[in-house]
Formats: structure tokens, sequence, C-alpha cells
């Protein structure tokens, strides 16, 4: 495919705990100042975006992005049990409303992480009636803000919410126990249902709602049968199981596909992943990079769901951005071979929009088509990539750029 269709949505994504700054009331504040666990810094001020969103959505349309994903902070917006702040609602009434002056087309994320804390102390997503304590908040966001709300992803990445919380334990709540892993799982999925019903029952059928998935390609570490077997464990637990639990009319209206990279699964390792291979190029996070991965998990999601599907995630953490241009481009030619194809991709949206904080790393790896100067009040610096990708998405050409 030389060019990709009329109507395709462009555009970065960005969380609200990880741009936002001085989310004090969340999981994840408290999971930061903790001594003893993984995160290497405090988010602090984020990048400063909760007073700079107006700014920042007009800097992305004018490179080039006609969409733009976000998410809202749940701690902001319910700060205790069944009290829902007026003055947050407002807050992210006045965000949605300069997204769409800025003529971008709102993605957004109900829950992306973080939970309040009032609910983290309750035992989180193993808290009793913790779907129904998600579902209420989501049709009240709905209710107040759906007009302004075109596409809803109820929540971001279930199954990695589970793996790194509840198996790897390297974000909250720092648990490592298979059973509580697969348990936690279902009940996310039993929340992403429980939400499609309450935001298109709130938001009178304005808001098409969708699930964001994070899906690696996974691959055996050899040709055994024990890696052959943890191969299928996790290729079930983390990628099937919620793209087979979206059948049906609870599971949503669009599919959101987020891609990083191959991983080689190793019974021998107590991590249950190997490293890349030494001649495979390899992220700051250490991530293997592998474009055609998104290729063939764009066929896999759209085989097993028969849903339109969005990149709603795809992007590299480097401090060179010569490789993100790289990056960028061979991502995309991946997406435009899936068109060529038959899938039915409709939009592609890059992580990140900003350079931002990467939750457990802090701020060192820098995903960003955009730089942040910390030492000069926050200014935004828009790297080569930018420009990329804005010339990309001005012609819908991979050729548009040398």
């Amino acid at each position: 495919m030389q060019r990709f269709p009329d109507g395709f949505l462009w555009g970065a994504a960005t969380s609200a705990h990880q741009v936002e700054g001085g989310n004090t009331n969340n999981d994840w504040w408290d999971f930061e100042q903790a001594p003893g666990t993984t995160a290497a810094e405090s988010s602090g001020d984020g990048i400063d975006h909760l007073h700079r969103y107006a700014e920042d959505f007009e800097l992305l349309a004018a490179l080039g992005h006609n969409t733009h994903r976000l998410s809202l902070e749940w701690s902001r917006i319910e700060p205790a049990p069944g009290r829902y702040s007026a003055a947050a609602i407002a807050h992210y009434r006045r965000v949605l409303t300069a997204l769409a002056a800025a003529g971008l087309t709102a993605f957004v994320t109900l829950h992306h992480f973080t939970l309040p804390r009032w609910l983290a102390a309750a035992g989180g997503w193993l808290a009793p009636g913790a779907a129904d304590r998600f579902e209420r908040y989501c049709r009240h966001v709905t209710a107040e803000l759906g007009e302004l709300m075109p596409f809803v992803c109820t929540i971001n990445e279930p199954q990695m919410i589970a793996l790194h919380g509840y198996l790897e334990g390297y974000h909250p709540p720092g648990i490592s126990n298979p059973v509580l892993w697969q348990r936690v799982g279902r009940v996310l999925l039993g929340a992403h249902h429980t939400a499609v019903r309450a935001v298109r029952e709130a938001g009178g059928g304005r808001c098409r709602t969708g699930l964001a998935v994070q899906l690696p390609l996974l691959a055996p570490a050899r040709d055994d049968d024990a890696s052959r077997a943890l191969h299928r464990l996790l290729q079930h637990e983390i990628v099937d199981l919620y793209l087979d639990g979206l059948a049906g009319p609870d599971g949503g209206d669009w599919l959101g596909v987020q891609y990083y990279r191959k991983q080689w699964v190793d019974p021998a390792l107590p991590g249950r992943f190997g490293e890349p291979p030494p001649d495979v190029q390899r992220t700051q996070m250490g991530w293997a990079v592998h474009p055609d991965g998104l290729r063939q998990i764009l066929h896999h999601a759209a085989a097993r769901t028969d849903l339109p599907l969005y990149v709603t995630e795809n992007g590299i953490a480097t401090e060179d951005d010569t490789e993100r241009v790289r990056y960028l481009r061979t991502h995309l030619a991946a997406v435009a071979r899936a068109l060529a194809e038959g899938v039915d991709v409709r939009g592609y949206l890059h992580w990140s929009a900003f350079d931002n904080f990467e939750w457990a790393e802090g701020y060192r790896p820098k995903f960003g088509l955009i730089a942040i100067d910390h030492a000069r009040d926050f200014a935004r610096v828009p790297k080569p990539s930018a420009h990329t990708f804005a010339r990309i998405a001005a012609t819908g050409r991979l050729d548009a750029t040398p």
C-alpha cells in the first residue's frame, strides 16, 4: 500500500498520571513514595499538562495530528467512595472542549493504570465489588462528559495491570502470585463489559466504546515441550483471553491494539521471559524491536475479534531521535502492509506525544515526539520525528519524507 486511506486518524497518546502532575490521591503516587518499591522516582509535577493542556493540543494540531488519546484521572473525579468532584468534572470538560477546539478527535481512557487511594486500600481490583465501583464511575463520567467523548476506552492494558502488578510485582500493588494474576485478569475483563454497558446507557449512543490491549508478539525461547507449554499459557493469559473476551454485545465497538516488542518465553528463568538475542536491536527499556510483529498482531487481533482496529499505542524509548524516525517508518510500513492485506485498521496513535513519566522507570525513558525541557519551565521542544510524523499524517504517504 502506497497511501493510507482518507479519514485515517493520526495522533499520539498520553495518560493523566504521566503528564498532569500532582496526582497525589492514587495508588501510584503512594507506590512512588514508599521505600523499597521498584519506582525509580516520583511523578511529581509531571510535565504540567494539568495547566498547559490547551497549548499542548494546539501544538499537536500544528504538527498534523487529527486525533489525541488521553485519560481522565479517576482519583480526581472520585476522591472518596461515591463522592464526585464537580471541580474535577469541570476541569475535564475544559480539557475536552479545548481538545475539540483544536480539531482533535478525542479517545478518552477512563482507567489508565491508576486507582483511587480508597479503592487500593480496599483491595484494588480484588476488592469486593471493584467492577461495580468502576461501572458507577464510568456511568457518572459519561453522563457528565459523554458529548465530548466520541471514542471511550474503558481500561488501558488490563493484561499488563494483572501481569505487572500481580505476577511480576513491579507495579502496584507489588504482588507476585500466579493465582491472583489470573483472577485479576478476569475481573478486569468483566469490568470492561460492565463499563461498556454503563457508557452506552449513560452516553445515549454517542460514545463508541473499546478496550486497549498491549499485545506483544510471543515466541518460545527453545523448541522443547516446556517452552511450548509456557508459551501457550502466556499467549492465552496475556493475549487471547482478552481478544476472545470481546465477543458478544458487551465487547465494545472497536479494539485498541498496542504493540511494542517481541518477547521470548523461557521456563528456565524465574521471570518467564528471556533477553532478546544479541543481534536484535533493543530500546532504552531493553525491548526487542521487531516491526513485522505489529503486522502479525494486527492480523491476529482482527481474526479473533472482527472489530475495527486502532493502533492506540506504538513507540520506542530512545535518546536517539534518528532511531525513532526509523521506528516510525518501519512500524507504519507494517500497518500499511496489514491494511493492504485486508485488516481494518482505522488509525495510528504514537506513544507518546511527549517525553513523560514512565511508571516504575521514571523520567529516564524517552518515548515522546516532543521533548520537555524541565530546566526551562517545561518548555515543549518538537523533535525531528515529530515533523516526520507530521508530513506522513498530512499526505498519508510513507514516502513523504526522505
